[in-house]
């Protein structure tokens, strides 16, 4: 494509991708993207914004955004020492459940339903609080356990879980084991917690954590059972020492139930996690002065319609004449669907290379394609706009 043509017109963009999971961190999608742009119009300013949805990424997110990255040695979902961290600007510490207890964190990727436990996030909440953070912002998509969040409230207490916890039975207590909440409480005094959260499941039942995200992380239809029945128990104890029984409240069901013990024993507040994220790397600061936005994900469909980070960053684009178009690995929403949240185009490296593999194996230069290819449209729309031959 030519590039002289379109030399002068100071093309403004800000990029504010998610991940392309597996593929290219929001960072990578950024810089393939702008490398293409500025083939096309070399003077143009390509401002990164690195989004993420509250699940992996997140701490990424805040690192770029200006945090700093505190290492924390913590325990995995399955018990090994995992290097994980939280990033801290001023009092705010921000922590990625997926970092630490995540499926990304299970040894060889092998699922441990009935054993995996949140207990490390607990450490790293710990950590963060003990170092003097009075705000704690929880992404907590990515879980790889179902434990209810007992173990995240047993490490941030600073005792035992899991395996060793006389009270527990795999990763989810007893029946008739008691709760200390003196030194949770201790730890927690004055401490502000908000949990990046977009499902609104209970913490039991049909629509609970155990049968609607069990069997994602491994569970059989036997083990499903089994784990709702012990968090209709973990629920019971709360109740009891508590004196609320909140397992119906939406969003408890979040994260294997670590929603649960977030409003139940935290005190936190549930918030969307696009919405959260957009807010700590203060994305309206950056895209004032905007001329496009370009935003995207691994994969559009059904499911970015409800809260995931195109959506998010499309609503948060409040100026008008801001256009707002998504890059992608794979497109399924139709035109209408992408315009009804705010995305005027989609440009897909599969419109570019239909063979999927080649798509996650090279999608580097497939991306700065689409980069020129929105560029040249843009650019061309503003030109008939002004009435520029």
């Amino acid at each position: 494509m030519a590039t002289a043509s379109f030399e002068g017109f100071g093309l403004r963009m800000v990029v504010a991708s998610d991940k392309f999971k597996g593929t290219l961190t929001s960072a990578e999608v950024a810089e393939a993207v702008g490398a293409g742009v500025r083939r096309v119009c070399p003077d143009a300013t390509v401002t990164s914004v690195p989004v993420a949805d509250g699940g992996d990424g997140t701490l990424s997110a805040a690192v770029a955004a200006g945090y700093t990255l505190h290492p924390v040695t913590a325990s995995g979902p399955t018990g090994e020492p995992v290097a994980s961290g939280y990033a801290r600007l001023g009092d705010t510490a921000v922590v990625e459940l997926a970092d630490v207890s995540g499926l990304v964190r299970l040894p060889g990727g092998v699922p441990a339903p009935l054993t995996a436990t949140s207990y490390g996030t607990g450490q790293v909440i710990a950590a963060a609080v003990d170092a003097g953070c009075t705000r704690i912002i929880l992404g907590i998509g990515g879980s790889a356990s179902t434990d209810g969040g007992r173990g995240l409230v047993e490490g941030l207490a600073g005792r035992l879980c899991g395996n060793n916890s006389a009270l527990c039975d795999g990763n989810v207590p007893k029946s008739g084991g008691g709760l200390d909440l003196v030194a949770l409480r201790r730890r927690l005094d004055g401490v502000e917690v908000v949990v990046a959260c977009d499902v609104d499941n209970p913490l039991t039942g049909p629509r609970g954590a155990a049968a609607v995200y069990g069997p994602q992380k491994g569970a059989t239809a036997a083990q499903v059972v089994e784990l709702d029945r012990r968090l209709g128990e973990w629920a019971d104890l709360v109740a009891r020492e508590t004196g609320a029984d909140l397992r119906d409240t939406p969003g408890a069901g979040a994260a294997g139930g670590v929603g649960f013990a977030a409003i139940a024993l935290l005190g936190a507040e549930l918030r969307p996690g696009i919405d959260l994220v957009l807010e700590m790397v203060r994305f309206s600061e950056k895209v004032a002065g905007a001329d496009l936005v370009v935003t995207g994900e691994g994969a559009l469909d059904e499911q970015t319609l409800h809260g995931k980070a195109v959506a998010g960053v499309a609503a948060a684009v409040h100026r008008p004449g801001v256009q707002v178009v998504a890059v992608c690995g794979v497109n399924k929403l139709a035109p209408n669907q992408l315009k009804g949240i705010g995305v005027a185009a989609a440009y897909a490296l599969t419109d570019l290379e239909p063979d999927v593999r080649r798509c996650i194996a090279e999608p580097r230069p497939l991306l700065e394609e689409l980069g020129e290819r929105i560029a040249v449209e843009h650019l061309t729309m503003t030109r008939r706009e002004k009435g520029i031959a």
